[in-house]
């Protein structure tokens, strides 16, 4: 997966006079999974992938783009069920109070009516408001030709830090939307969380929040889930049988910052409880949040912890859609392991990707198990990159029809470039 051969790809596909595309390059792993490249229509200096699966089985593929001195664009493209790219990407959102942000990025979804749904952060308007800044989300309904006028999901009206948002949906044309929301706390709660840690600097607490959002742009179901949770770090949320099961850091008094998990039955959050006891206690942010995937009632959830100084990737599996887990299994320990994970899951096997850093340099690794995660079927070391730091941001990882889709960021030519592959499992 080398990334001058990816940029050869993606450059050669994006100009009107290139004649013939090279074919990706393919590999077999040791297991016997096939990874082939998978050539993505981004151009360089793009950054803050999304990927998510629509209703219809196309794969939605955003990202954030400089654009025009001090300016970013959100934009999205789609690859069909055909194996085809919408090779001219779309438009969401510009402008110059974007907040461009390695950890906290924007997500793109689409409900079974054909809906899309976007969101992005923008800096809250007016004198002396710091790091404050507002979860947006607008919607298409025209396959992306035109966006609604956007809207902020939460109500406050407080110029403090709103983010980490997750999407679901809530019904055949309404999104559900989580986020982290800081309108309890005061000052810059937790101000530099860019920089991979951070501290309360303000007072009071950072909680959790959800809503439901239609078509209309009229937001409603809106509910406090938890008062007090870890200040950056990001949510996710999957769909159950049962319901959606949303994911993420809890923040104890103690400063105890495990993974919790709560479901929405009907109109209430049930009450969260701890994925693991891992018993991390760490008085700042480490801007590494959870992922979760399900099955009907089967759910997996992945995350990073280090407690006792010791950095995990662990994995626990829920049969009854959240109610419980059962004992984490261990994917990765060491001074290496980053975390950064994602995590996809379907009636075969479960997958999980993540990042390592060593002396060599940083890597991305993909690991697959058992649904139950009862064994582990294959790990592989999808590539090696460039990118040091928080430069190379969250891989996003998706599973169609049994095969594996993953996209990150990487470092080329000093500027971020997107990559991605699509993995074939053996057998």
């Amino acid at each position: 997966m080398k990334t001058t051969t990816f940029a050869a790809i993606a450059a050669c596909a994006l100009l009107a006079g290139c004649q013939q595309v090279p074919q990706p390059e393919t590999r077999t792993d040791a297991a016997g999974n096939t990874l082939t490249q998978w050539p993505l229509p981004a151009p360089a200096g793009v950054a803050q992938p999304d990927l998510s699966l629509a209703p219809d089985g196309r794969l939605l593929l955003s990202w954030i783009r400089p654009f025009e001195k001090d300016r970013h664009a959100l934009q999205y493209t789609t690859f069909d069920r055909t194996g085809h790219w919408e090779w001219t990407p779309k438009m969401i959102a510009v402008g110059a109070s974007m907040v461009v942000n390695w950890a906290d990025t924007p997500h793109i979804a689409a409900t079974a009516d054909g809906t899309l749904w976007a969101h992005w952060l923008q800096k809250t308007r007016g004198e002396g408001e710091g790091h404050a800044y507002d979860v947006i989300a607008s919607h298409s309904t025209d396959n992306g030709l035109t966006w609604s006028p956007p809207v902020r999901v939460h109500d406050d009206g407080k110029p403090v830090e709103h983010g980490f948002v997750s999407f679901w949906p809530a019904a055949r044309d309404r999104i559900g939307v989580a986020w982290l929301d800081g309108r309890n706390t005061t000052g810059d709660a937790h101000a530099g969380h860019e920089g991979g840690e951070a501290t309360a600097a303000g007072t009071g607490m950072t909680s959790l929040r959800a809503a439901s959002i239609d078509t209309a742009s009229h937001i409603a179901d809106a509910v406090e889930v938890d008062a007090t949770v870890c200040d950056c770090c990001g949510t996710d949320v999957a769909m159950t049988t049962r319901g959606p099961l949303l994911v993420y850091r809890d923040r104890t008094a103690e400063e105890i910052r495990d993974i919790h998990a709560t479901r929405l039955d009907g109109d209430a959050w049930g009450a969260p409880r701890a994925v693991h006891d891992d018993g991390w206690k760490i008085a700042a942010c480490p801007v590494n949040g959870p992922a979760v995937a399900a099955a009907d009632d089967n759910a997996v959830v992945a995350w990073y912890s280090a407690a006792s100084d010791v950095p995990k990737v662990q994995l626990a599996h829920s049969g009854d859609a959240g109610d419980s887990f059962a004992d984490a299994v261990v994917v990765d320990e060491g001074e290496a392991v980053q975390g950064r994970v994602d995590v996809a899951l379907d009636a075969r096997q479960a997958w999980v990707a993540w990042l390592r850093e060593d002396a060599g340099g940083q890597s991305l690794w993909l690991a697959r198990y058992a649904p139950d995660l009862s064994r582990e079927l294959s790990r592989t070391e999808v590539a090696k990159l460039q990118g040091r730091g928080r430069g190379t941001g969250f891989p996003k990882l998706v599973v169609r029809d049994g095969e594996a889709f993953l996209v990150w960021t990487d470092i080329a030519n000093g500027g971020p470039q997107l990559q991605g592959v699509r993995v074939v499992p053996a057998g």
